[in-house]
This record gives C-alpha cells, structure tokens and sequence, in this order.
C-alpha cells in the first residue's frame, strides 16, 4: 500500500462522505472513489458499505483505519525526527501537561543538566493527552504521560511515581472537614459539577460540567464555586486558599511514566530516561 491510498482512505474513513473527502483532500471525487476500490481489490476485502443514502466502515475498515492512521503518524514522525535531528546543534524535546508533575519535572531538568555530555532540553507544555500525539508523531522525543488517562500503547516507558487522587472544593465546602469520601459521593454534587475536558479529537462529551482546556482554568471555576475535580495529590501543590482537598480513596489510582519511541537510538533520550528513572 502507499501513503497516498492510505491517505485517501482515511479521509473517507473519517468522512463517511465521498464528496466530503475529495473536498477534504482537494481532488476530484471520480478518481478518489476509483483508487479505494483499487485498494479494497488488492486487500481482497470490503472496506465501505456504500448506498445512496451513506457511507459506513466494515469490521475490515476499521482495522484498516486504526492501523492506517497508525502508519501514517509513523511516516510524519520520520520525516520530523529527521529534518530534527540534521539541525545544529541537536537537542532534546520532552513533552509534558501543563501544571502536572511540575516538582519532578523541575528536578529532573536539574538533574540531568549535571550529567556530563548533556544536551538542551526543550519542553513542551502542552493541553490534557497533548503530550501523548506530540510524542506519537515525532514533534516530541520523550514525554510525561499519566496512566490510566493517557495511552502507552506501542511505547517504551519507565514508571516514575504512583500516586492517589483527591477531590478538589471549593474552600468551606461541608466536604472540606472529612478524612475521605467517595466517587459516589463526589458525582452526587450536581452544584459543583466535574469538568468537561477535550476529546483527543477535539470537542468535549456531552454533561453538565464547564468545559476546560488547562488546570488553571479549572482550579478557578472550582474557587468560584461552578465545579469540582478528582486530581492527582502531587496538584495540591498549585492550590490556594480558596480552595479545599479531600483524599478519594476509590479513585483510580495515577501512574506517572516517562514514554519514548521504541525505535529510538537516542544516546540523550536514553541519559534522560536513566536519570528520570534514578529520581
């Protein structure tokens, strides 16, 4: 298969209209019709059920389409990481969630810049599972990802920190006063109401929480009393006082990692995971 066929289907994929993704991809509809039926003849399956009416993904379509998008991320990683690392002088880019892991960022900044034969270190700060893409396609040589919210799948990873969860109030909340509570007893406050945050894919899920991009958007809306959040303990650190924490013991429970490419040959990303994984 080429790139371009994949490319082409994907935008289909994705579509679910023929016209929309000729529109998409700037071509003519004819000619990207006949070139998925070319692929759908050389795979020896159905990729698209067609009507009149719609456009819907067969079991082997979606396959396709996970494993498509996959190989095309792939490719323009390549091409990144290459032009990247021909330029002078080559450093290290390491993504990271704005406002998350900030203490062990800090020291693991510190403490690889005494490693003889340090490189620079670029961060990047980036939205919630931002990191993640940033890595995936090769804008980023290492991250900080947080499991279970972000994916590792397919990447290299060490584990760094494990830690519990706390819900976040408003100060002088009647919550505010107790050893612990539960996630039921945090979805039963529907005046503070958990956040909405972004889909990998943009837009947010449907609900009657604010919809946020960044925490410090959302410790504000938590001070002013319009919501609540279940957060990492290591947050509590960028808390004021107008805000109250309460550990939630049934929470799940956050797994920070440090995550590369499997295929990295990288002396200075490998220095860094060593040094992340000494602290």
């Amino acid at each position: 298969m080429e790139t371009r066929e994949l490319r082409y289907f994907v935008a289909v994929a994705e579509e679910l209209h023929f016209g929309r993704a000729a529109q998409r991809l700037a071509m003519a509809q004819p000619p990207l019709s006949r070139a998925i039926q070319q692929l759908e003849r050389r795979l020896g399956v159905v990729l698209l059920h067609r009507t009149a009416r719609a456009v819907a993904l067969t079991g082997a379509g979606s396959v396709l389409l996970r494993e498509a998008r996959a190989a095309l991320d792939a490719v323009e990683a390549a091409e990144r990481r290459t032009r990247r690392a021909a330029a002078e002088p080559f450093g290290v880019v390491l993504a990271t969630k704005a406002g998350a892991s900030s203490e062990l960022l800090s020291k693991l900044l510190a403490a690889y810049a005494a490693e003889p034969g340090a490189v620079a270190v670029e961060v990047m700060l980036c939205g919630p599972g931002e990191q993640e893409k940033l890595l995936r396609d090769g804008r980023a040589d290492v991250a900080l990802l947080h499991r279970p919210f972000d994916t590792t799948a397919g990447l290299d990873t060490e584990d760094l920190r494990t830690e519990q969860q706390v819900v976040v109030l408003p100060a002088g909340h009647p919550f505010a006063g107790r050893p612990h509570v539960s996630m039921a007893e945090v979805t039963t406050l529907t005046d503070l109401p958990l956040p909405r945050w972004p889909r990998r894919g943009g837009g947010y899920p449907d609900g009657p929480g604010p919809q946020v991009r960044d925490h410090t958007q959302l410790f504000q809306l938590i001070a002013l009393g319009r919501a609540c959040a279940v957060v990492p303990e290591s947050l509590r650190a960028h808390l004021r006082d107008d805000h109250a924490t309460v550990p939630v013991p049934d929470a799940p429970a956050v797994t920070t990692v440090i995550a590369w490419p499997p295929h990295s040959r990288s002396k200075a990303v490998a220095d860094l995971v060593r040094t992340a994984t000494r602290l």
